[in-house]
């Protein structure tokens, strides 16, 4: 791998020449901007009024290294160790899953709905991974207390260190939301607010995965089997039906293909007015039920 010279516009076409049988024009260019960002501190404008740049040659090792590992199929954010998420920065690696931007609409709900609650709320976000919605959701609503619950320890790990970037108070649980010990774990005083993004891809969908997504995110963050989709939403519901409050709210991200499904599935365990949001693309993203 060479490159003509030591400039960024040298950079640039490095990274296009390189990656253009690999992936869309479109990502090549976000794969830019993002190691730019990180490396630099630039900005969209930066990459144009900068391109002449010249970089030191422990600078141009920084960019081989991360076009060699998009080679691999790498995710973007594993290889650079962190991404952003409803406007905060997060550490990721091969422990978590790369926060979505319709989490992002999840979250945002959620803190919208919430202004309207006037009493304190305690929040429990179960399958926490990077920690990502219970940190932001800290951040935006300052007065709840927040728990966050994920069964591995690594997981918890990377969210502990998270917490801490973002200056954010956060309970951290180790627990299986399978197992029927978890509910004592908790405390006598209910819960006002659950969210949770469980694992809801089913085995048959992964052919139809991308290639970054299934060689290096973790697979028991992302799928359930093909005979029982809706595993974990039912765990969490029945948890729910125990330790959520009276008028408690619980907020789940959905497979577009279950949401129908996910919301009768509530109503059955006695829940209500479930609400199902589509999300920016049109799909059928997000659920909100209350506790009857």
């Amino acid at each position: 791998m060479k490159v003509i010279d030591n400039r960024a516009v040298s950079v640039y076409a490095l990274f296009r020449k390189e990656l253009e049988n690999l992936y869309p024009v479109e990502e090549i260019e976000t794969f830019l901007f993002f190691s730019f960002s990180e490396y630099f501190g630039f900005s969209r404008s930066d990459m144009v009024l900068k391109k002449e740049m010249r970089l030191s040659e422990s600078e141009l090792l920084k960019f081989f290294r991360v076009i060699r590992k998009l080679k691999l199929h790498v995710p973007i954010q594993y290889i650079l160790g962190n991404t952003e998420f409803y406007g905060l920065k997060f550490n990721v690696n091969e422990h978590v899953l790369i926060p979505r931007p319709e989490t992002e609409e999840l979250v945002h709900w959620i803190v919208e709905e919430s202004k309207v609650q006037s009493s304190k709320l305690k929040v429990l976000d179960i399958g926490t991974g990077s920690g990502c919605i219970a940190i932001a959701l800290k951040k935006n609503m300052p007065e709840a207390e927040v728990y966050a619950l994920d069964i591995s320890e690594n997981a918890l790990a990377v969210a502990k260190k998270n917490a801490e970037l973002n200056n954010a108070e956060i309970h951290f649980i180790q627990g299986d939301i399978l197992a029927n010990s978890l509910i004592h774990q908790f405390t006598k005083s209910p819960i006002q607010l659950i969210v949770s993004n469980p694992p809801y891809i089913t085995e048959k969908e992964k052919s139809e995965m991308s290639a970054n997504v299934l060689g290096h995110e973790p697979h028991t963050a992302l799928f359930v089997p093909d005979n029982d989709a809706l595993l974990f939403y039912r765990a969490i519901l029945d948890f729910a039906s125990d330790k959520l409050a009276e008028g408690g709210k619980i907020y789940f991200e959905v497979n577009s293909m279950y949401a129908a499904a996910v919301a009768e599935l509530a109503t059955e365990k006695g829940f209500i007015n479930c609400s199902i949001r589509k999300d920016v693309n049109g799909n059928e993203r997000m659920l909100m039920c209350n506790k009857s």
